[in-house]
């Protein structure tokens, strides 16, 4: 995948031994990390250190550092990669050195535990030949693009994850479905600074290494170099974070733009909102250890906290994450956001009707944020072969969508990969990623075969409960003090009444009307003595993609199959007739 990537885990067969495999990211991405910003530090490096002797105040030092270098950051110590090795008794204390002499904001060498990690390597003897191999290797951004560096962090935590035989739900972002998400996610916001010096932000919940962010920034600035971005992010994984913090920072962004910690739990964003967000949440992995903060928020917050509208199931917390864009999508009167969230295919149709997925569903549709959802081909992902999709909201829709949903079947759109990454064997080519956009943008004039523009009333649906009398011994239906005969709880049934039944266009105001002509047109006639309990009518939603797209393909002729079978018998008779001979 990576060449760079494969290079730098090259230097971790310098590790066999003293370290096993699933122990070579504790050492191979710090150092890659710090290598890094040295070789970004390196221009500015004397200029910094003359301001250093002349402010020893860090913040106003912090100030003039910007003034000089327009960076955020900078590291005041007398060592770097090019005269560590000059002194070779002190070099871990050197090293250390030069970790410690990093500005505050620089914090990510803590999350990798470095320190005790630099003793380890002199323990084993190893640390000088690492630092020479680091130190050889030139990762400044003239050299090597940030999109090559996110290549190259993912590569590695990639073949870490496997040496450790890790199977979390985490699914590493491919930049070609990146791409996709960012061409749908700006399509129909103005994002060039056409309105004075506006700066509009991005923000990405489960941020991980930052790849997400980092590509959607390039790719938007090819298309639009007057664009103007701000990048936000949160990761709960240490490393990822370290990883992410170090990128972003490398690139000139803010490193306090960056927060570590756990979106569900510890939103370190609260109250604020963003112009567009974008996340590639775990799918299937559950929420349980989380289960009581998430619920006392929910309660504590009122009708509307980001998880009012419902929970879902313990057992897979991507529809949280949904929920928590929703609420992060700047607001209408404000200008408006957008969210691009890629998800697997249980948001769209799991849980009953009333259940906290259909719920979320409901508040979704009800409150028109949903603009489209994208079906990405499987096969997509390093680590699943999963269908997934791409789920487009926005809470100032375009008054030609106001009240619809587009479907896009995308699963079409792919090109085969010459060698396999994982689970990984298709990519969405710059052709087919066209293709796709074309869909979206020509909404209701698009292929019909390939996209669908359908009413928000129309994922809506009641649940009825359809009773039969209990009878006696001698047949006669039991009846209750007020002469209404009791239900058979065995002969219970439930049915699902469409809102668009009937062609009923009227959506959940016409429940009664269109419940009652489904029963006496769908029930009535084969149950005579039915009726519908309609205390317990519940108001469900589902997005049924696959059926939108169904195609019936008509079984072949008997002829054709009869002709098959009696080859496959002649031949088995021929075998039979040699096995004899």
């Amino acid at each position: 995948m990576s060449t760079l990537g494969s290079f730098i885990w090259s230097i971790a067969d310098q590790l066999r031994g003293p370290y096993r495999p699933n122990q070579y990211g504790t050492v191979i991405l710090p150092f890659t990390i710090l290598r890094r910003l040295d070789c970004v530090l390196e221009p500015d490096r004397a200029a910094v250190r003359k301001l250093a002797s002349e402010y020893e105040n860090p913040n106003r030092l912090k100030v003039e550092v910007k003034k000089a270098t327009r960076r955020t950051f900078y590291n005041t110590s007398n060592y770097e990669f090019a005269n560590l090795l000059a002194d070779a008794d002190g070099l871990a204390d050197n090293l250390a050195d030069y970790i410690d002499r990093f500005s505050a904001d620089v914090d990510v060498f803590e999350y990798f535990d470095f320190k005790k990690e630099i003793l380890a390597l002199e323990k084993a003897g190893l640390l000088r030949e690492i630092v020479k191999s680091f130190g050889a290797v030139d990762l400044h951004p003239n050299v090597v693009s940030n999109a090559d560096m996110g290549d190259a962090f993912e590569y590695i935590i990639r073949k870490f994850n496997e040496a450790a035989n890790e199977t979390s739900g985490d699914h590493y972002t491919p930049r070609d479905a990146i791409r996709l998400l960012v061409d749908l996610l700006f399509t129909e916001k103005d994002v060039s600074p056409s309105e004075g010096s506006i700066v509009r932000t991005l923000y990405d919940p489960t941020a991980g290494t930052g790849g997400m962010l980092s590509l959607a920034e390039e790719h938007l600035l090819a298309q639009k170099p007057e664009a103007k971005l701000s990048l936000y992010g949160q990761e709960y994984n240490p490393q990822s974070y370290a990883i992410c913090k170090s990128d972003l920072l490398a690139k000139g962004h803010y490193a306090t733009n960056i927060a570590f910690g756990n979106t569900l739990t510890d939103d370190a964003f609260k109250g604020r909102q963003f112009d567009f967000c974008m996340s590639n949440p775990p799918y299937g992995v559950d929420w349980k250890q989380y289960a009581k903060a998430v619920k006392a928020e929910r309660d504590s917050a009122g009708p509307y906290g980001r998880f009012a509208p419902g929970l879902p199931a313990t057992s897979d917390g991507q529809m949280l994450f949904l929920l928590h864009l929703a609420h992060k999508m700047r607001a209408p009167e404000d200008g408006g956001g957008r969210v691009g969230i890629i998800m697997n295919g249980s948001p769209l149709f799991n849980g009953a009707a009333e259940s906290g997925p259909s719920n979320i569903r409901r508040w979704l549709l009800e409150n028109d944020l949903v603009e489209a959802i994208v079906a990405l081909p499987t096969n997509m992902f390093f680590n699943t072969g999963i269908a997934t999709y791409i789920w487009i909201l926005d809470n100032t829709k375009h008054p030609d969508r106001q009240g619809k949903v587009q479907l896009i079947d995308g699963t079409s759109f792919w090109t085969k990969m010459r060698k396999n990454l994982g689970s990984k064997g298709r990519e969405i080519s710059d052709h087919n990623r066209a293709e796709v956009v074309r869909l979206y943008a020509d909404f209701e004039d698009a292929d019909p075969d390939l996209s669908k523009a359908l009413h928000n009333d129309e994922f809506g649906y009641w649940a009825i409960t359809v009773e039969r009398p209990l009878l006696d011994e001698d047949g006669n239906p039991v009846v209750d003090r007020r002469g209404n005969p009791k239900p058979d709880s065995k002969k219970r049934d439930t049915e699902n009444v469409p809102f668009t039944y009937g062609g009923s266009t009227v959506g959940a105001a016409a429940e009664r009307e269109v419940i009652q002509t489904y029963f006496d047109a769908e029930v009535k006639p084969h149950v005579p003595d039915a009726w519908i309990d309609w205390s317990k009518t519940k108001t469900g939603y589902e997005i049924p993609f696959t059926r939108h797209f169904y195609k019936y393909v008509p079984p072949r002729p008997l002829a054709e199959i009869d002709s098959d079978l009696e080859k496959q018998v002649a031949k088995i008779l021929d075998l039979l007739r040699e096995v004899e001979q």
